[in-house]
């Protein structure tokens, strides 16, 4: 692609995409003229959607387009076809292609769903031209071809833009909108706002280290265990000590005693 034509082809997608809201990846609708062309010029329809719209692309195809490929038995446009995502037209009966792709992309006089639209149809192409917002793409040849801006279109911006400089500040809706950026902000920032003080974090934290206290001279002296003796066996042994003690009395009291006369029996005195 020539240096040239490549930058009106993006002068022309950055209109459409700043005044028609286009958004990638493109929505590419093709009729079924356009894919037998390619088809017979063995063209790479992808690398040249790409190169040409200068972004992702989305390459789609209605059920009516669908059904003309199919009586034409052409089987290299039909395999290239059923690649593509297929566009629910509505139709129960297949009517004329270009009939089909006109009601898709005509919605009161809107591209509402921002079709682009490559076809070798050139009626169709003259009704589409009516519409504002609507790309169109054919085949020249063997090079693939982007449409200059249409007369409505090129209308429609100017009017756009012309808009967004007189209006400003001092519209309805400017202010309308501006408030309610300003309202959504202060909710932010109030969902924002901390209640308290944050603690720090504990792993952040430097521990602080033990001091082991130094031993002391008095410290260093150990200390005799007391043991506190139980109740029981303190009882046990002043029993015993008591008991003890009234043998002892009983013994000295007993040694105290003088020694009495033994008084001899009768037998004895008789001898």
């Amino acid at each position: 692609m020539r240096q040239k034509r490549a930058k009106s082809y993006k002068k022309q997608m950055t209109i459409y995409h700043h005044t028609f809201k286009f958004r990638s990846p493109y929505q590419v609708l093709l009729d079924n003229e356009l894919v037998l062309n390619i088809t017979q010029a063995s063209y790479n329809l992808m690398n040249g959607l790409t190169k040409t719209i200068q972004g992702e692309i989305k390459p789609m195809i209605t059920q009516c387009c669908m059904q003309a490929l199919y009586d034409t038995k052409n089987q290299t446009a039909i395999d290239l076809a059923k690649t593509f995502e297929r566009r629910r037209c509505n139709h129960r009966d297949a009517i004329d292609p270009a009939e089909c792709i006109e009601s898709v992309v005509d919605i009161d006089g809107v591209n509402k769903h921002r079709y682009v639209v490559a076809c070798q149809n050139l009626a169709l192409r003259k009704k589409l031209r009516k519409i504002p917002g609507v790309p169109l793409i054919f085949m020249n040849r063997s090079v693939m071809v982007m449409e200059p801006l249409s007369d409505v279109s090129a209308k429609y911006s100017r009017e756009f833009e012309e808009k967004k400089l007189t209006a400003g500040l001092n519209s309805i809706e400017s202010r309308r909108k501006a408030e309610e950026e300003k309202g959504a902000s202060e909710e932010e920032s109030a969902k924002k706002k901390r209640k308290g003080p944050k603690e720090p974090n504990p792993l952040s934290i430097k521990k602080k280290k033990k001091t082991e206290p130094q031993p002391t001279t008095e410290s260093a002296k150990k200390k005799p265990n007391r043991r506190r003796k139980h109740k029981s066996t303190t009882e046990s042994e002043a029993n015993s000590a008591k008991e003890e003690d009234s043998e002892a009395k009983a013994t000295n009291e007993e040694a105290e005693k003088p020694n009495e006369p033994v008084e001899l029996s009768a037998e004895n005195e008789s001898s």
